[in-house]
């Protein structure tokens, strides 16, 4: 994907933001207040009730009936990929999107907050939606699947669905409160060898042993380490390799799994990566297929004006939210990020101490620490969109990204 949005340096000061406009913070608030029981009860529902990547068809129902509740209507053509919808309110030339995305981990359900993420998204849609005629937006709620796995978000882009968008947001559930940041570029490979099966004792030499493929590759991987650019990450498990300890492997599978701090420099690893794989097929004799899988993720990029607003609007509900360029992870809101302004901040509450993708941090999803900051992130995220449609130079830029 070509970027069509340059990156440029955060407001120096804070005084680049009009201060919030006392109505418009009013009636976001009231808004916030009257949907609050709403709001905190999708959370907690979709908290007890995980589901898994693309499979997350009640989680996506509960949202659309809350919208529906609220006046939202449904666009006529809705995205092809299960699980995700496209609703709106309003008729505002500037339009917001804000993205929805719900989807658990195995096993350890919603260990990386998403039920705080959909809801806070929401709650700012339904605040959005009490200043939209005053403000001149459309608020647009995007239902966005499976950003743990293979990027619904990267579909709904594909699908044009982003293509009247003028601005998107979203927030993430963390530890402490954080906007700038970006994210580490990612993408994932199937890899499969196939060899030749064989009695390992009465004629191994008749064999061609496909984990053998596999286990030279992972030396190569593992040494090729150190020579990689900064900040690269390579990630592989072994997901088959092998159904009988007698017979010769005939077929070997693996999951890699690659993160770069950019698009250009995940070529790299790429390239590096695909050799290793090759030596392991060329040493054993076996050939190989690599299949991607998903979309690949690129790196985030957070609007400077869209942060430094969400910043000043938090610092209103009394949270100090810091600014940072490190990446954390990776999410499909970077692809987002390089089609129109996005803003994807961290939004913090007390986690114990736990790290993302554990069970613990799963059972901190719903605490009285979660349901604030889902409050809060909602309104953070709606004075902001708010600061930048009521600015007129804000507002000429940002329309002048929108792609429909």
């Amino acid at each position: 994907m070509s970027a069509s949005v340059p990156p440029t340096d955060f407001p120096r000061t804070p005084e680049a933001i009009p201060a919030l406009d006392s109505e418009i913070e009013g009636r976001v608030a009231a808004a916030l207040e009257h949907w609050q029981s709403d709001v905190l009860g999708l959370s907690h529902a979709i908290h007890a009730d995980p589901e898994p990547s693309g499979e997350e068809f009640r989680a996506a129902d509960r949202v659309s009936t809350l919208l529906k509740k609220a006046g939202f209507t449904f666009d006529a053509v809705q995205p092809d990929l299960p699980a995700s919808f496209s609703a709106r309110f309003g008729s505002g030339e500037l339009v917001v999107a804000l993205c929805v995305e719900y989807d658990a981990l195995p096993f350890i359900g919603h260990a990386c907050g998403h039920n705080v993420n959909a809801a806070s998204a929401v709650g700012a849609a339904l605040g959005l939606a009490a200043v939209a005629a005053e403000l001149g937006i459309t608020v647009k709620v995007l239902g966005t699947p499976a950003e743990e796995t293979t990027g619904g978000k990267v579909d709904l882009i594909n699908e044009g669905f982003f293509a009247d968008v003028s601005m998107a947001m979203m927030a993430h559930a963390g530890s402490e409160d954080v906007v700038g940041g970006s994210s580490l570029a990612v993408c994932m490979w199937d890899v499969l060898y196939e060899g030749r099966p064989s009695h390992a004792a009465a004629a191994p030499e008749e064999g061609i042993n496909a984990l053998d493929a596999l286990v030279v590759a992972q030396t190569a991987v593992a040494l090729a380490r150190q020579q990689l650019p900064p900040g690269s990450i390579v990630s592989l498990i072994v997901t088959e390799g092998g159904s009988a300890v007698n017979v010769i492997p005939e077929r070997a599978r693996a999951s890699v799994e690659m993160r770069s701090p950019s698009m250009a420099s995940l070529g790299i690893i790429e390239g590096r990566i695909r050799h290793c794989l090759e030596a392991g097929a060329h040493a054993s004799g076996s050939s190989l297929t690599i299949t991607p899988t998903g979309h690949p993720f690129v790196e985030l990029r957070q609007d400077p004006f869209l942060s430094e607003a969400y910043r000043k609007s938090m610092a209103a509900r009394g949270r100090d939210v810091r600014f940072s360029t490190e990446p954390v992870a990776s999410t499909d809101m970077g692809n987002v990020s390089h089609l129109v302004p996005s803003i994807h901040p961290l939004l913090g509450y007390d986690v114990g101490g736990a790290v993302h993708h554990t069970a613990e941090f799963a059972r901190h999803g719903v605490s009285v620490s979660a349901n604030r900051a889902v409050l809060d992130g909602a309104f953070g995220l709606a004075m902001a969109a708010s600061a930048a449609a009521a600015d007129p130079r804000q507002r000429e830029r940002l329309l002048s990204n929108t792609h429909g």
